[in-house]
Order: C-alpha cells, then sequence, then structure tokens
C-alpha cells in the first residue's frame, strides 16, 4: 500500500484539540465564579459539560485498546453524541479530523495527538476518530443508544444509525 499521507504524533494541548472537542486535565481554575472547590482535604472543579444529544442518556464505559497499527484504514463517527476518552493505564493515541461538506472526512484536517494518562479529551459529535495504542485502558463517556447501535452495527446484525464508518487508504501514523 502507498502511503500518500503521513501523520504526525503531536502533544495534546487546549488549543491544537479545539477543532475537534475539548481537551481534558486542565489545571484548577483560579478566576472568580468558578465551579470549583478547594481544602486541604480535596480539589474538584467542573472540566467540560458533557452532551449526549436530544433525549441521549450518558454511559460510563471501559474500554481497552490494544491496536498499534501504524496504518489507519477506517475511521467512525458518532452522530448524536460527543465522545470522551481518558486514558487511565497507558497512552494512547487518538486520531481526528473535521468532517467535509459531504460528510466524509476531511483528511486535509486529520490530526494525531498523545493522550497521557490523567489527560483525556472529547470529541464532538460528527468528528471522525480512530484509537492507536499497544496496550491502554480507558474510561469513556458516550451516549447508552450509540454503543448498542455500533454494537450491533460491528457484529453485522443490522446498519448502524447513530455512527458511521468510513475506510480510507494511505495514512500512516509516524513520530
Amino acid at each position: 500500500m502507498s502511503t500518500d499521507r503521513l501523520l504526525k504524533l503531536e502533544p495534546l494541548s487546549q488549543t491544537a484539540f479545539a477543532p475537534y472537542g475539548w481537551f481534558l486535565g486542565k489545571p484548577y481554575p483560579t478566576a472568580a465564579g468558578a465551579v470549583a472547590f478547594s481544602d486541604v482535604a480535596t480539589d474538584f472543579w467542573q472540566e467540560h459539560i458533557f452532551d449526549p444529544g436530544s433525549a441521549g442518556e450518558v454511559e460510563v464505559l471501559w474500554v481497552n485498546y490494544r491496536n498499534n497499527d501504524k496504518t489507519i484504514g477506517t475511521l467512525e463517527r458518532h452522530l448524536l453524541t460527543d465522545q470522551a476518552v481518558v486514558p487511565l493505564v497507558g497512552a494512547i493515541t487518538q486520531i481526528v479530523a473535521r468532517p467535509a461538506a459531504d460528510g466524509s472526512p476531511d483528511l486535509d484536517s486529520l490530526r494525531a495527538f498523545r493522550v497521557e494518562p490523567g489527560s483525556g479529551v472529547c470529541m464532538r459529535a460528527n468528528v471522525w476518530h480512530a484509537t492507536r495504542s499497544e496496550a491502554s485502558t480507558c474510561l469513556m463517556l458516550t451516549r447508552h443508544s450509540t454503543t448498542v447501535d455500533l454494537i450491533a452495527g460491528l457484529n453485522g446484525t443490522h446498519a448502524l444509525m447513530e455512527s458511521a464508518l468510513h475506510s480510507v487508504t494511505g495514512v500512516e501514523l509516524f513520530g
């Protein structure tokens, strides 16, 4: 297979990830009026309001990733919901692309970010994505009906309704 597009692995930052969603893992906010609490025993603060889409139920998934193939052959997107991925054990590479006008992946917007444990990403609905890792365990927030739909689609028991898969060729990670 010829490689038309070498995708360089980038460090994750709030600015770099903004076209695709939100960087998770920002420090404790110091601005007046921030939704936050701190004392000697604990700190907690609002990081992000998750949107599961109209009438959606938020679901917490445990995900083990173990595909470190440098070739990217398929991207997926979820039509109704944001999707957050937070590595707990082992880093992941999160590949993302914005949709083109026809809904297919805009390969000119394709980027790959290294996401370390202790940080994460929340992708907007319709952002095309794939995940790579040698071995990682992640916490994922998504929409319950999207998970059910994706499992049935991947198992071949019905066509995808809330997600889409798109084959890509000539894309390879480096770095």
